[in-house]
């Protein structure tokens, strides 16, 4: 089970690494600053955002973590938690940072996701791991407002 945890981050890491630059690139590619282009920039980014949770798919498959595309939507799940609560988190102006930061929140959401699909893993397990997930959101909102108040 560890090994296909470790196959399913690694994976999704990589993933998370090349989102982040081809998001950066295309955000860059777009180059507006008027609220007019939004709506095609965000749009880009939502189709590279498919494109790469299909090919995830794809690649959790030949690697021989299954059933991929099962995982891949577990980990897109896991993704959407982890970004809402990434929202608490303090910003920081180092590319360096967010890339780093793209990659092990996309490596978290591989394991996670590996383990709520594991046929060797308990119920309880999963449903106390999914808990713990969708806890994560109102801790997240909870030090949001207390840092930012409303």
């Amino acid at each position: 089970m560890t090994g296909r945890m470790g196959r399913a981050a690694g994976v999704c890491a990589a993933l998370g690494v090349l989102w982040w630059a081809t998001v950066r690139l295309a955000w860059a590619g777009v180059g507006c600053e008027d609220w007019g282009c939004l709506v095609p920039a965000v749009g880009m980014v939502v189709a590279i955002t498919l494109a790469l949770l299909a090919g995830s798919a794809l690649v959790l498959e030949r690697v021989d973590v299954r059933p991929g595309r099962r995982v891949a939507l577990a980990a897109a799940g896991a993704l959407v938690v982890f970004r809402i609560a990434g929202e608490a988190l303090p910003s920081w102006t180092s590319q360096l940072v967010d890339v780093v930061a793209a990659g092990a929140a996309f490596a978290g959401a591989g394991a996670v996701a590996a383990f709520v699909t594991e046929a060797k893993v308990a119920r309880r397990w999963k449903v106390v791991t999914l808990l713990g997930l969708i806890a994560l959101v109102p801790v997240a909102l909870a030090m949001s407002w207390a840092r930012f108040g409303l």
